[in-house]
């Protein structure tokens, strides 16, 4: 049976970005992120992180690195009874360092979201995408899935962006734990608004 599912961008909506994040110890979660994944988790969401991780193509980070992070970002959440990330995909390349041509992956494109279509069976209709930049809000509308963009990271910069491009997110949000209180105010059938 489908299932609704939460992609979710990693830096910046989830954890601190202090860019190109390298060391499992500087990982700090975002204010309310453990509390917010634990109430999607809570209602039957399938959580998923969907990020790029270009450090990898420009040499400054490795994959081991980036599977590190993700692990410590896992610990971290646990504290908040059990929660965790269901799957990590991260898109390693970008267009300057490397073969533009072999990658489909990298947000806004939607890669990562066909790989993980392929792995789970997901809900589409009754899933959502939250991120804090033009990159995870495109990546949303180019798949079907609704789109909330959050302030923290690099949200509240990249609004007028989405504006000037027609392409704002079906929902704003000041965080992650606000966008779980949105998803199950929908979930649950009464106005977003």
């Amino acid at each position: 049976m489908p299932q609704p599912t939460i992609f979710l961008d990693r830096d910046g909506t989830i954890n601190f970005d202090p860019g190109y994040l390298n060391n499992p110890d500087a990982v700090r979660l975002i204010e309310g992120a453990g509390a917010a994944l634990k109430l999607l988790k809570d209602a039957g969401y399938l959580l998923l992180v969907i990020s790029n991780q270009s450090g990898i193509a420009r040499g400054l980070i490795t994959d081991e690195q980036v599977g590190r992070v993700n692990s410590r970002i896992n610990e971290l959440l646990e504290q908040f009874s059990s929660v965790t990330i269901d799957h990590f995909f991260y898109c390693p390349h970008h267009e300057l360092f490397g073969n533009e041509g072999e990658c489909d992956c990298r947000k806004p494109g939607t890669g990562m979201i066909e790989q993980a279509r392929t792995r789970y069976e997901i809900d589409i209709k009754n899933s959502f995408l939250i991120g804090d930049s033009v990159a995870d809000v495109l990546a949303g509308h180019n798949a079907g899935i609704n789109t909330i963009l959050v302030g923290t990271g690099n949200g509240s910069e990249h609004i007028s962006v989405l504006q000037d491009k027609n392409k704002l997110p079906n929902f704003a949000c000041l965080n992650l734990y606000e966008s779980a209180k949105l998803i199950l105010k929908i979930k649950s059938g009464a106005s977003a608004c």
